[in-house]
């Protein structure tokens, strides 16, 4: 299932996605940034640091908002969100092609498992006992679909994807290769000498709409469900904890790890390399900086960063973080002792480059 990729004149695109025609309706091959595009491409400005780049571009058109549209060498296409814009005329170029329904002879499905006839099976996905696979759906080369799994329509997993038992996804879902969905959370009790591995027996629930990247992990939950949420995006290598719930329209980007419990809110844009505690309530409309550890809940939507610190005595390091958190607060202070006692900025300076 190759992706295609079609022509179109300015005139249609407008006519399907909006905006505003400037200028000649040229035809268009091709979508590319501005200092990368030729004479068969439209390009875009999201950024404004690229502005400059407008007159120096070789595109046939340019997306653009109003206050851009001025003074352009080329036809234009004026719209109040060009990023958006760009997205969707991207998928116009490159629409994805319809599946080819039918099942590879080599994969292996069970006998009271339900597949849909417009669903797509590729070679080697094996498919156990209870699975129902909903229409149009794509299940790519090596798959395999534990028992009782339901899968809803116009699905697309791409190669080597796994799905635990009882796992419940949505409707038009993308999964990319290497992704575990539903494994076990990390549920261990100790006895004295030895761990003893506590059963996961929840189930890992996915929303419709949702892309889940390349190795990402996603754990059932122990007792409840852990979920994603309708529209969440999720990047590659991520790793979610059981019973861990991800809101509506969240995007997490690659790297992060979120432990057992933590409930994310939606809205929320979590950037690389996030770290989060357990049992944390993040409220909706949370950014969280790349890097970040998040130790404690966010009960107030706003943007959020903090960097690891290096590692030393839980106790010690409990007792920085306070004083970290209140270090603006005791920066005011110190200057107004400082000025009570009479001390100059230059005397502080001093002292300051002495001890350098």
């Amino acid at each position: 299932m190759s992706k295609s990729r079609r022509v179109f004149f300015l005139s249609e695109i407008v006519a399907r996605l909006g905006g505003e025609l400037r200028g000649e309706d040229v035809e268009i091959f091709e979508i590319a940034p501005l200092d990368q595009a030729d004479r068969q491409s439209i390009a875009f400005l999201s950024n404004p640091k690229l502005r400059p780049q407008l007159q120096t571009t070789a595109a046939a058109a340019v997306i653009v908002k109003a206050a851009d549209a001025a003074g352009l060498h080329c036809p234009c296409i004026v719209t109040p969100d060009p990023y958006l814009y760009f997205a969707r005329v991207t998928a116009l170029l490159h629409p994805q092609p319809a599946p080819v329904s039918g099942i590879h002879p080599s994969a292996i499905i069970a006998e009271d498992a339900f597949v849909d006839s417009g669903a797509e099976i590729g070679p080697q996905v094996v498919i156990e006992s209870g699975v129902r696979i909903g229409a149009r759906t794509v299940i790519k080369a090596g798959c395999v679909i534990g028992a009782d799994t339901v899968i809803g329509e116009d699905c697309l997993f791409y190669p080597r994807v796994t799905v635990y038992h009882n796992t419940v996804i949505g409707n038009r879902v993308i999964i990319h290769a290497g992704a575990v969905i539903g494994s076990d959370g990390f549920g261990n009790a100790w006895a004295r000498d030895h761990w003893e591995k506590i059963p996961q027996i929840g189930r890992a629930v996915v929303g419709d709409d949702v892309e889940i990247g390349a190795n990402t992990t996603i754990d059932r939950g122990a007792l409840g469900d852990t979920v994603i949420a309708s529209g969440a995006r999720l990047d590659n290598m991520i790793q979610i904890g059981h019973n861990v719930e991800i809101g509506r329209f969240t995007a997490i980007a690659a790297c992060s790890g979120i432990a057992g419990s933590t409930k994310i809110g939606a809205g929320c844009l979590i950037g690389g390399g996030v770290g989060m505690s357990g049992h944390l309530k993040i409220a909706d409309r949370v950014t969280i900086l790349g890097g970040s550890n998040v130790p404690s809940s966010i009960d107030e939507p706003g943007v959020y960063g903090g960097s690891v610190t290096p590692i030393m005595p839980q106790g010690i390091w409990r007792r920085n973080a306070i004083h970290y958190r209140n270090l603006d607060q005791l920066v005011k202070r110190v200057k107004v002792l400082e000025k009570k006692l009479g001390a100059t900025e230059e005397d502080t300076d001093k002292e300051e480059g002495d001890k350098l």
